[in-house]
């Protein structure tokens, strides 16, 4: 059974090559990780519009939010 790759284990590889071969490693990988980003933004973005529909928020309880936040300000200690 083959063991699983692991970051750790390419980084130690990696660490090996000379400097020539650590560039042409980057050279080779750039654009396989080029292409994966721009297929990863590829992806529509969920819209934000109605995020706050369930909550119930009252006038009242953002001035009590406030007076809260407020109560101690300014302080001496700073």
């Amino acid at each position: 059974m083959t063991e699983a790759i692991t970051l750790d284990h390419v980084l130690k590889l990696a660490e090996q090559l000379s400097t020539l071969d650590k560039v042409r490693l980057i050279e080779r990988v750039a654009p396989q990780l080029e292409r994966e980003i721009q297929a990863a933004g590829d992806r529509p973005r969920r819209s934000l519009r109605g995020l706050w529909k369930d909550v119930d928020l009252s006038a009242e309880d953002i001035a009590a939010v406030r007076r809260e936040m407020w109560a101690n300000f300014p302080r001496e200690d700073v």
